[in-house]
Formats: structure tokens, C-alpha cells, sequence
């Protein structure tokens, strides 16, 4: 009876992520291998895969991704942010907290090392599960008879440990996601499955700001967010069984032991450069302002946290729903024509950044719209680029240096932001205008994303199409299998045979 219920809730929430996407089965993803590299499905290890346990594996991944996505509306960026005003933080610490689940990419290649050793499967579920614990001591911190000074000390340590052994987790999970997921319907997959994500994140969001609201009103702030943590970790413990459900077609670890030279393969490869030298200087212009936009509406526009947490809820709401056409996309024109153009659009967000004021809120409407739907489309395609381009050997290494080169890349713009911001007069004339310190640095920030932009046309991918593809599906109506109502749940698509 437990199992039969077990299995009903996992199909109940897979049909839910079917349900939120308009698309329905398509092609094969585009240059989705090297040539002369095994093909990237579920048998791509060489072990005969039953479809039964495949669709199993994908719709406990479906709900592992929705309770993740609790964990972070209840505990995630704007809720650090909450913990460090109410310690009485600056904008450099507030930054740097906010900023700490990518410095900590750093991570990624001694986290493929540990993928190597282990095997995918297992370091996933011991780091994961970690990470998704080692907040407990938060629920003690407005108890602990200390100074704000060093209950910040504590929150920082907490937060960076809970954020390297998330990305050391995350090295063996995204290589195990690559054998898992059939590369024939990875990008429609993940895209549905980010679709359901993203709706249970806004429903927790919208939970925790509205309740951080009632708190800062009755000045019980600190109680409730250790509450919240409380949540988050038994919401962790869910995660960690949902992932023991899943099967890893790699199974065994590696023979060889993962080596300096295996974590330097990608920047020796003149095929990966062009995806390195993009995520540096992407990942550097977005880090300039990205960890201070909550610290703005908070301080500046003096937005309440259920506000903060309505904005956060539209931008995922309309994430859950054009990530699966994204997912379409990617599929049909591969990761780099999206990415690229998801690139070009998201530079011009930070612009609308100068019209709002604490009594004109209107442009953030604009401001959650764009980011909603660009943001979903870079996010999957970032996601997919790495896994299009590598085989199982080297996906590890591949994925820890892109990860590596983005969080050192976001690390140093954020220190160097958070300098700046600090080191600035709180208000500046700018041909004739008065604009925040931080607006200043949204700007720049702006300007650096189009120029980034540009190194993404550049990027390696077989077979994938021009640029112009992408916004000629969309304003064309070129994709008439959106329209196609959706039968059945995605995992429906495995049935036909696994080769090797």
C-alpha cells in the first residue's frame, strides 16, 4: 500500500508538469553529441536500461526539483537577505551572503573529483543531503547569547558551507542527470520539470515573504526565519529519499582517479573556449549588480518582503510558463541560439532599473516580466549546452570548469561591486539626474551583459542553428506543436527502445 501511494503521488505530480506545458514530442536535440561520442541516452553507459524504471527514476527527479524549489523560497536568496538586515548587515556583507551560492562554483572541480571517485549516484546523495542540512544551526541563532556582530559570523560560515556542498553535490548530480535523461527529450524534459519547480518556489516564496511581513510587524523576525529553516530541512530530508528513487545508468565509479590534467581538458580544448571565454564575462557583468536588486527594493524602494516575494512569485510563475516552450526550442535548434538570445534580451532589464521610486512601482512589473521569461530560456540552455557538447567521460570535468571560471568570474564582480557601492556617495548627478549609488552600478552592469552577449555567437555547438532562428520560431509562429494539446506525461516519450 505504502509503495502504491508512493508511486501514485510521483505520477500525479509528473502529470501536473505535463499538464503545465503546452508542448508535446518532437526531434532530436541538434548536435546533441561529439561525433565519435557515445550517444547521450539512458543506455549511453553500456547497461540495458527498462523503460519502467527510467520513467520511475524521471518522475521522482520531477518531484525532487519541486521540493527543492521549497527549500529555496523558504530559505533561499531573499530570506538571507531578510537575515542580514535584521543582524543589521551593510550592502558589502548583504552582497557577498547573497553572492555566496556562486562564488562557491570554485567548488566544481574538486566536486568533479569526488563525482570521479565516488560515482555519480552516490556523491550526489551524501553532498546533496548535506547541504540540504547544515542550515539546522540557523533555527538556534536569534538564541544564542552573542552580538549581531557575531551572529553574522555564524550565518556567513553556515550559508558558505551550505552553498560549497550544494555545488559539490550539484557536479555529480548535473553528470548524473546526463546518463539519466535521454538527450532525445532532455531539453522538453527539464523544461516541464522546471516548469512545476518554478511554480512550487512561487508558492513558497509567497509564503515565507507574507509571513517575514507579519513578523517585522510584531518585531519577531529572527523566530520566524529559524522557523523557516526548520521547514527547509525537513523539506531536505523529502529531497534526499526522492533521490534514492532515482537510478544512475553510470553506476560504478571511475577506474582512473580524476587528475589535474582531466580538470584543465576543457580549457585545452579550442571547442570549449568560446563557452569559457562567454560564462567569464557574463558571469562577471551579472555579479556586478545581481546580488544588490532585493537589497534595493528593501532599503530603496521600500518594498515589504511580501512585495519582494510577489515580484520573485510573477517572475517564477512566468517561468513555469515558457520554460517548456524554451525546452521546444533548445531541442529543435540546440542551446546556443537560445542562450545567445536569451543573453541579448536579459541585457536590457537592468535599464528599467531607473524608473522605479518608492511611490511608481510599475517598471518592476516590466522588469518581473522580461526576467521571467528570458531568464528560463538562459537558464535551460546553459543547463544543456555543457551536456550537448561532451561525451560521459570528460562531462564532469567540462561542467566543473564552466562552473569554476563563472563562480570566480561572479565572485570577483560582486567583491567588486559591493566596493564600489560602499566606497560611492549613496546618491550621484548623472547628466542632470539623480540616480543611487547602486542604480550606477545596474547600468554598468547592463552595458557589460550586451558585450557579453556577443562572445555567446561564438560558442561551439554541432549542427546548432543561427541566432536568428530562435526569434524567427517565435514572432513566425514556426512551432506548431505548441499548439497540440499534451496526452501524456513526457516520460510517455522513453518508449521507444534504448539503443547503445
Amino acid at each position: 500500500m505504502k509503495q502504491h501511494s508512493r508511486n501514485f503521488l510521483l505520477s500525479s505530480l509528473a502529470a501536473l508538469a505535463a499538464i503545465v506545458s503546452p508542448s508535446r514530442a518532437g526531434t532530436s536535440t541538434p548536435g546533441a553529441q561529439l561525433a565519435g561520442a557515445p550517444p547521450l541516452n539512458a543506455a549511453s553507459s553500456g547497461r540495458p536500461t527498462s523503460l519502467s524504471r527510467l520513467r520511475a527514476s524521471l518522475r521522482a527527479c520531477t518531484a525532487e526539483g519541486l521540493f527543492a524549489e521549497l527549500i529555496n523560497g523558504v530559505a533561499g536568496g531573499a530570506l538571507l537577505t531578510a537575515w542580514a538586515l535584521t543582524l543589521g548587515a551593510g550592502p558589502l556583507y548583504t552582497g557577498l551572503l547573497v553572492a555566496l551560492p556562486q562564488i562557491a562554483q570554485l567548488f566544481h572541480i574538486p566536486g568533479a573529483w569526488i563525482t570521479t571517485r565516488l560515482g555519480h549516484r552516490r556523491a550526489c546523495l551524501w553532498l546533496v543531503g548535506a547541504s540540504r542540512q547544515v542550515g539546522l544551526p540557523l533555527v538556534l541563532l536569534p538564541f544564542i547569547p552573542i552580538d549581531d556582530a557575531g551572529r553574522r559570523g555564524i550565518l556567513l560560515v553556515v550559508a558558505a558551507l551550505g552553498a560549497i556542498l550544494g555545488v559539490l553535490g550539484n557536479n555529480a548530480w548535473v553528470a548524473w542527470m546526463g546518463e539519466l535523461v535521454p538527450g532525445r527529450i532532455r531539453g522538453r524534459y527539464f523544461g516541464r520539470r522546471t516548469g512545476l519547480c518554478m511554480f512550487g518556489g512561487a508558492l513558497a516564496a509567497g509564503f515565507a515573504g507574507l509571513l517575514v511581513d507579519w513578523a517585522r510587524a510584531r518585531d519577531a523576525v529572527a523566530p520566524v526565519l529559524a522557523a523557516l529553516q526548520v521547514l527547509a530541512c525537513g523539506f531536505g530530508v523529502v529531497t534526499v529519499q526522492l533521490l534514492r528513487r532515482q537510478h544512475d545508468p553510470g553506476a560504478a565509479p571511475a577506474e582512473r582517479p580524476f587528475t589535474l590534467a582531466d580538470a584543465a581538458q576543457p580549457f585545452r580544448d579550442p571547442r570549449a573556449r568560446g563557452l569559457l571565454l562567454y560564462h567569464l564575462c557574463w558571469n562577471a557583468a551579472v555579479g556586478l549588480a545581481g546580488s544588490f536588486f532585493a537589497l534595493y527594493m528593501v532599503t530603496e524602494l521600500q518594498m515589504g518582503f511580501t512585495l519582494l516575494a510577489v515580484h520573485g512569485a510573477v517572475i517564477a510563475v512566468i517561468r513555469m510558463m515558457v520554460a517548456p516552450l524554451w525546452g521546444v526550442l533548445i531541442d529543435r535548434l540546440g542551446a546556443r541560439p537560445v542562450l545567445a538570445a536569451c543573453s541579448f534580451a536579459i541585457s536590457i532589464i537592468p535599464f528599467f532599473w531607473l524608473l522605479p521610486t518608492p511611490s511608481r512601482l510599475w517598471p518592476l512589473a516590466i522588469d518581473a516580466m522580461l526576467a521571467g521569461i528570458f531568464w528560463s530560456g538562459h537558464a535551460l540552455a546553459a543547463f544543456a549546452l555543457p551536456l550537448a557538447v561532451t561525451g560521459r567521460r570528460e562531462r564532469p570535468s567540462y561542467v566543473a570548469g564552466v562552473a569554476a571560471i563563472s563562480g570566480l568570474a561572479f565572485a570577483a564582480a560582486t567583491a567588486t561591486g559591493g566596493a564600489l557601492a560602499t566606497l560611492m556617495p549613496s546618491s550621484l548627478t548623472v547628466l542632470g539626474m539623480r540616480v543611487h549609488n547602486l542604480q550606477v552600478l545596474f547600468v554598468a552592469s547592463g552595458f557589460l551583459r550586451a558585450a557579453a552577449a556577443c562572445l555567446c555567437l561564438r560558442v561551439h555547438e554541432p549542427a546548432a542553428r543561427g541566432m536568428d532562428a530562435v526569434f524567427t520560431a517565435i514572432l513566425g509562429n514556426r512551432l506548431p506543436l505548441l499548439r497540440a494539446p499534451v496526452p501524456l506525461p513526457i516520460e510517455a516519450e522513453v518508449s521507444r527502445p534504448l539503443r547503445r
